[in-house]
């Protein structure tokens, strides 16, 4: 079981936080970043097996969604679903890394991220200047992200993006529909059904906060990735059945971004949510996950003693 708390971070937000933690002392931590819309509840059947590999992760419901936005007893007053940034989610992420580091001194850590958190997780290694610090990014062992919304798997019309732009900066907090066909996270019934009854996944979004998102990606898929830490290892999953975002746009990233270790491992047939896919799918990736980190820690060394 997770050990939860609500953590006071960047701008005075309240974050809602959870730390799974092995039984002996960890020999790695990993930040997680959750995706678009939902929180890091969902996560909860996937994180302990990383424990039972004595490494610890440390997550938590990022600015603008799940309990961080939705709870009424404990959230900021300035917190509403969907009122976030790339500026905000790169200084928060830079926050958690280093109460991560904190909470779990002297081990590895990683950086590992979903769909939204995906992108960010790509994003924050080339961001060294504007957001994170210098520090943060030497820190990190590897960056591990799963379905990065690096390009929509159906890209929205230009006219639309460049409206959706303009409107954004009039009235950056005004909330549009942004439902995600749950149909199209997995294979498995059970879990997308679970998904449209979550109270805690509002299918909507700010101008700001859509806005900002498919920017990113496709600023990193164009140009930051060259700016990427050559010694910085990196490894990408992806389902090539993907309907929320394009496994070609990973791809893409994989060939073109110049790093040591670069790792791709594409999954034939797989939707969007491949840590929710049955028939030992799901067991498959978070097993590769392990075995990278792992692979990065044996003998334990990281950037930051290079």
């Amino acid at each position: 079981m997770a050990e939860t708390q609500w953590l006071t971070g960047p701008k005075e937000t309240s974050f809602f936080v959870a730390v799974y933690s092995p039984s002996t002392p960890a020999k790695a931590v990993v930040l997680f970043l959750h995706g678009f819309g939902e929180h890091i509840g969902r996560y909860e059947a996937v994180f302990p097996r990383w424990t039972e590999h004595n490494i610890a992760v440390v997550t938590f419901d990022q600015r603008g969604f799940g309990r961080t936005a939705l709870d009424v007893e404990h959230k900021s007053k300035d917190s509403s679903y969907g009122k976030t940034s790339t500026v905000d989610h790169m200084r928060d992420a830079d926050f958690f890394l280093k109460w991560a580091r904190e909470k779990f001194p002297e081990v590895p850590v990683f950086l590992l991220g979903h769909s939204m958190g995906g992108a960010l997780a790509l994003a924050f290694p080339t961001r060294s200047i504007a957001w994170p610090s210098r520090e943060s990014v030497k820190s990190l062992s590897g960056v591990i992200a799963t379905s990065p919304l690096l390009r929509q798997a159906v890209p929205a019309s230009k006219i639309q993006r460049w409206l959706g732009g303009k409107l954004s900066v009039l009235s950056p907090w005004t909330t549009i529909p942004a439902p995600v066909k749950a149909e199209d996270l997995t294979h498995d019934p059970a879990i997308n059904e679970a998904y449209l009854k979550d109270p805690l996944i509002l299918q909507k979004g700010t101008l700001k906060g859509l806005s900002d998102m498919l920017n990113l990606g496709e600023h990193i898929s164009d140009l930051d990735y060259q700016d990427w830490p050559k010694d910085l290892p990196v490894l990408l999953l992806h389902g090539t059945a993907d309907k929320v975002t394009s496994h070609l746009a990973t791809e893409k990233f994989f060939n073109e971004v110049n790093t040591s270790v670069k790792n791709y491992v594409p999954f034939e047939g797989g939707y969007h949510e491949l840590h929710n896919e049955p028939d030992g799918v799901r067991e498959k990736v978070i097993d590769e996950c392990i075995s990278w980190v792992e692979a990065r820690i044996d003998p334990v060394k990281t950037r930051a003693s290079l």
